[in-house]
C-alpha cells in the first residue's frame, strides 16, 4: 500500500493504493467480493445492502460460511496470531466494523465501503427475517440470563421472528462432550443464522472450528451486540459511532476491562497503518 496524492483545482487529493488487495469480484447476492488487505487482514470492500445480499444467497444456496466483524484492535491481534488472522482470510465475509476499517478502504479506493457494524447488522437481518422466514439460533452470553433478554428483546422489536433456540456455554472451556452436545442441540433446531456472542477471539475460533459441523449456513460472531441488544450494556451515540469515538465511550463505560486493550492496540494500529500506507508491504491474505 502507497500513500499517492494529487492536485486538482489547488486541492490535494490523497488514496492509499493496495497491491495486495484481493482482486476477486463482488456479485450482490455472491460468495465472493473484494478483500481490503489491512494489516494482512482481508477486510471486505461491502456496504450494508451488500452483506445483506450476499448473506441472502448462502442461505438461498444453503452454503456454510462464517462471517466476522473486524474492528481496529482485532486487526492488531491479528498481527501477534497467525492463526487468527488466518481464520479471519478462510471467512466468507469480514465486515469493516469500525470507521477507521471504513476510512482506509475508501482510501484505497473503495468508495462505495461503508460500516457493517456487528450490532447493526444483527438488528437490519433480524428484520429482513420477518418476512423472508429466517430462522435465528442465539449462542452466547454471560451470565446466562443475558441470552434469553436478547431472544425476549428481539421478539419485541421483530414480531413474527423465528428465534429457534438459544444458548449460553459454560464460562470455560468446554469438554469435547460437551461441545458435540452443543452442537446437536444447535441442529435440532435447523437453523438458518447461528450468532454468536463469546466474545472476541473465542468466537472467530469456535466459528471456524464449527462451520462444517453446524447446520446453518450461516454463521455470524457479533461480540457485544448480545450485551447491547439485551440491554445489559450501553452503546455509544450514533455521534461518537461516525466519527470514529466509539471505543472511548467503552473505554468510559468499562475503563478497567477495556481501557488496557485499547490503550494498547489503538496506537499499534495507527503506526502499522502509516508503516504500510509509506510502502511496507502487509502479510499476504
Amino acid at each position: 500500500m502507497k500513500l499517492c496524492c494529487r492536485f486538482t483545482s489547488g486541492r490535494v487529493f490523497c488514496e492509499m493504493r493496495n497491491s495486495a488487495v484481493r482482486a476477486v469480484k463482488a456479485e450482490p447476492g455472491g460468495s465472493q467480493m473484494d478483500r481490503v488487505n489491512i494489516l494482512g487482514v482481508g477486510v471486505s470492500a461491502i456496504n450494508m445492502e451488500m452483506a445483506l445480499s450476499c448473506i441472502d444467497g448462502w442461505i438461498e444456496r444453503r452454503e456454510p460460511n462464517y462471517v466476522i466483524a473486524v474492528p481496529a484492535h482485532c486487526i492488531v491481534e491479528c498481527l501477534k496470531d497467525e492463526r487468527l488472522r488466518k481464520i479471519y482470510n478462510r471467512a466468507g465475509m469480514v465486515t469493516p466494523d469500525g470507521m477507521p476499517i471504513v476510512w482506509i478502504s475508501r482510501l484505497m479506493g473503495y468508495r462505495h465501503v461503508d460500516r457493517v457494524y456487528g450490532p447493526d447488522l444483527m438488528l437490519a437481518l433480524c428484520e429482513r427475517s420477518t418476512s423472508r422466514g429466517y430462522r435465528h439460533f442465539l449462542f452466547g452470553g454471560w451470565p446466562p440470563d443475558v441470552v434469553e433478554k436478547l431472544a425476549l428483546g428481539l421478539k419485541s422489536r421483530f414480531p413474527g421472528i423465528q428465534i429457534v433456540g438459544t444458548l449460553s456455554p459454560p464460562f470455560r472451556p468446554v469438554t469435547p462432550e460437551e461441545d458435540a452436545m452443543i452442537v446437536e442441540k444447535i441442529n435440532a433446531t435447523a437453523p438458518d443464522i447461528v450468532w454468536i456472542g463469546l466474545g472476541a477471539a473465542k468466537e472467530e475460533f469456535w466459528a471456524e472450528a464449527h462451520v462444517s459441523r453446524v447446520a446453518a449456513p450461516v454463521l455470524i460472531g457479533v461480540g457485544a451486540a448480545f450485551d447491547f441488544h439485551s440491554g445489559v450494556k450501553l452503546q455509544a451515540p450514533r455521534w461518537m459511532m461516525r466519527i470514529g469515538l466509539e471505543w472511548f465511550f467503552r473505554v468510559l463505560t468499562e475503563p478497567r476491562r477495556l481501557g488496557p486493550r485499547y490503550l494498547r492496540a489503538n496506537p499499534v494500529f495507527v503506526w502499522n497503518i502509516l508503516r504500510q500506507a509509506l510502502g511496507k508491504e502487509p502479510p499476504p491474505l
